[in-house]
């Protein structure tokens, strides 16, 4: 991780930080079609990047609880990629802190309206080597949390054929890249210019 985007805070390197993720939804997320349902939502630029600088789990869930708010009351915004660069950095810390999403979406009555995916840079599936190709489905330059509407999955889950497979067919596209050209990938979006 690039941590000197992260250090100081302020508005240029939450800029950075929310272009390289920005990046890696057009490269990686669209470009090699791992969401099929992401494209349309880029180009018609419905999902907010939203960096936050939080440094403690508390302070993670607060702005996960104002980004829900946000969402479920501007429905101009299909879906919001919650970005924090600072606080949960090691990946087993991340994965113990997604069981206080539910408890935040039941205490905020919105389960069932909404979910929440995850992706982390160190990001391991259970049962798989932490440099296994397949990994990358889920691996973000930064940690996010991406909040999505659960009635616009049910939509295009229902006109998308063999919805099933998406899992499966990108674990085969990433075990064809390997894990060195996945890696160069994630490099070109940690690197970019803003």
């Amino acid at each position: 991780m690039n941590q000197a985007n992260i250090k100081s805070g302020g508005q240029l390197e939450s800029d950075k930080v929310a272009a390289s993720v920005r990046q890696w939804v057009e490269s990686m997320v669209v470009g090699l079609n791992l969401c099929p349902f992401a494209k349309r939502e880029l180009v018609k630029n419905r999902i907010r990047f939203a960096v936050t600088e939080a440094s403690t789990e508390e302070q993670l869930l607060k702005a996960l609880e104002s980004e829900l708010e946000l969402i479920n009351q501007d429905r101009s915004v299909e879906t919001t990629l919650l970005i924090h660069p600072v606080v949960l950095q090691d990946f087993y810390d991340f994965k113990l802190f997604l069981a206080y999403i539910d408890n935040l979406l039941v205490r905020m009555n919105l389960k069932g309206i909404f979910q929440v995916a995850s992706f982390h840079p160190d990001y391991q599936f259970f049962g798989t080597a932490s440099d296994d190709a397949e990994n990358y489905t889920n691996r973000s330059p930064y940690p996010v949390l991406h909040l999505i509407r659960e009635e616009s999955l049910e939509r295009v889950i229902a006109d998308y054929p063999d919805v099933d497979q998406i899992p499966a067919r990108n674990i085969g596209l990433m075990n064809s890249f390997g894990k060195d050209k996945l890696q160069a990938i994630m490099r070109t979006c940690l690197n970019i210019d803003k």
